[in-house]
């Protein structure tokens, strides 16, 4: 039987599970965490000193340390997916997160194209961008449930001509 879509673990993580479904009717593929992670309080790291400095009006550099304090955590999972070329992975938060650890997804939602699986920079391995609202540093610990994936069919445009190939792993098709 030919491998439609699924998910494998990412050769230096061995002692984690795969996503599964919770349930019959579920969606999404529940993703834990492959290792245990702090991910800091955006007010601890520097957010309350930046909006103080905006109320201020002073100007904030790109380049100040105060911003690059200020980039989410990512969560490891050990796990990579496979699918058709038509498909992607939409990575998803759980919806308990933002009520319960504060957490949110830093990019909304994640996309997993085809071609992130087994690229030559990490394999293709799956990670989830946390910021942490609350007041408090979150710990994430390994074999908790950070979030879900669904897997979705995408159409492309009739003017559609792209040809790049994929050459590395997280953010590549964006430089």
């Amino acid at each position: 039987m030919e491998k439609k879509r699924g998910f494998e673990r990412v050769s230096t993580f061995t002692d984690i599970r795969l996503p599964a479904r919770a349930t019959a009717a579920a969606a999404g593929y529940d993703f834990e965490a492959a290792a245990d992670c702090l991910v800091p309080s955006i007010w601890k790291s520097g957010a309350a000193k930046a909006l103080q400095a905006v109320l201020k009006g002073e100007q904030i550099f790109l380049e100040d340390e105060l911003l690059k304090q200020l980039k989410p955590t990512l969560v490891p999972t050990g796990v990579k997916a496979y699918m058709g070329e038509d498909e992607f992975l939409q990575l998803c938060n759980r919806s308990s997160n933002p009520l319960k650890q504060f957490l949110l997804l830093a990019n909304g939602v994640g996309i997993i194209d085809s071609d992130y699986y087994n690229n030559a920079d990490n394999e293709g391995h799956i990670m989830f961008q946390f910021l942490n609202f609350g007041l408090t540093d979150t710990l994430i610990r390994k074999g908790e449930r950070i979030g879900q994936g669904i897997f979705l069919p995408f159409l492309k445009a009739d003017q559609d001509d792209a040809s790049a190939v994929r050459s590395g792993g997280f953010g590549s098709s964006g430089k």
